[in-house]
């Protein structure tokens, strides 16, 4: 009976979590699930800024403490902190004691004003150069664009870079939570930091993958980079992989797809390269061969701008 009872009642906190969750409309609804031990994550839109997602597309993360609780990437904008802070508070009432920032682009940290503003003494994190970026002209430039791609719904943001800057292998601890920093750069950008959860074995990937969706590479990012950084991840193995947009898992959910994705973009590429023909003439003729990402979010807008990424990374090593 009371094995019933107990199925009832989780049976119910599901169901009241999602009916009582965010609602984007027809962008769907959204609120934290646990993925592991005392980890939370809320998995975001996979479509681009809009006016309808309101510029929120990512996964923030949440790990709770005994005394408080730390925040990883906590969204777009000052209104998206606002709608995720919602969200947190029927995980835990507890104070918000850290934010960690995986990389510069801003729908992952223009978030933090809203965090900033409710807990004043909350402690953000960040690399050294994402923290020089985001204070200058970066910040600035992310937050015109989420203002521009959502119509205006994103307007009050105001840049709230990291003030603590973190690097490969430093180790921070919280509240008896214990975080180590893995940053392997140039890769997605060349602000990138990985953060591990070491009492859970959960690592926050950041942008370094995806799932279900491509992003873009920008002049910062370097795919040769980032293959490296996720077959570093790999070898941590960790039980939990959470990347910055798509599905948590395993390594064969939440790396192994993406990252078979850019290795088989050098791989095409490479060939193209010693056969001498041009950026366009290969994706042309390999196209074909990535039937299986074709339904991916984002790989009629990026898949030719991959090939033409690598293209110049595989050029410049030739040099």
């Amino acid at each position: 009976m009371f094995k019933i009872c107990t199925l009832v009642i989780s049976v119910f906190f599901m169901a009241s979590t999602e009916i009582y969750a965010w609602d984007l409309g027809e962008e769907g609804k959204f609120h934290f699930e646990k993925v592991n031990q005392n980890v939370y994550v809320m998995h975001g839109p996979l479509s681009e800024p809009s006016a309808a997602n309101q510029g929120f597309m990512n996964n923030p993360g949440l790990v709770v403490s005994d005394k408080g609780l730390i925040v990883i990437d906590p969204g777009s904008a000052y209104e998206v902190g606002i709608e995720v802070l919602k969200e947190i508070e029927k995980i835990s009432d507890k104070p918000v004691l850290a934010i960690f920032n995986t990389h510069i682009h801003g729908d992952h940290w223009l978030a933090n004003q809203a965090i900033k503003e409710k807990y004043p003494d909350v402690k953000i994190y960040g690399h050294p150069d994402m923290i020089t970026q985001a204070n200058g002209e970066q910040g600035l430039i992310w937050v015109d664009l989420m203002a521009r791609l959502t119509e205006g719904k994103t307007k009050e943001t105001k840049v709230v870079a990291p003030e603590f800057a973190v690097d490969q292998g430093d180790a921070i601890d919280v509240d008896g939570q214990h975080f180590r920093i893995h940053s392997m750069i140039p890769a997605h950008t060349n602000t990138d930091i990985m953060i591990e959860h070491i009492n859970s074995k959960t690592l926050f990937l950041g942008d370094n993958s995806f799932y279900q969706r491509l992003g873009r590479f920008d002049d910062s990012s370097s795919m040769l980079g980032n293959i490296k950084a996720l077959e570093y991840a790999l070898e941590l193995n960790m039980n939990t992989y959470v990347p910055g947009h798509g599905l948590t898992g395993t390594s064969d959910i939440a790396i192994t797809p993406f990252l078979n994705y850019v290795i088989r973009v050098k791989d095409v590429v490479q060939t193209g390269f010693d056969d001498d023909l041009q950026d366009f003439e290969i994706k042309e003729k390999v196209i074909d061969q990535f039937s299986d990402y074709k339904s991916w979010e984002g790989f009629e807008t990026n898949f030719g701008k991959h090939i033409n990424n690598m293209y110049l990374e595989i050029e410049k090593t030739a040099w």
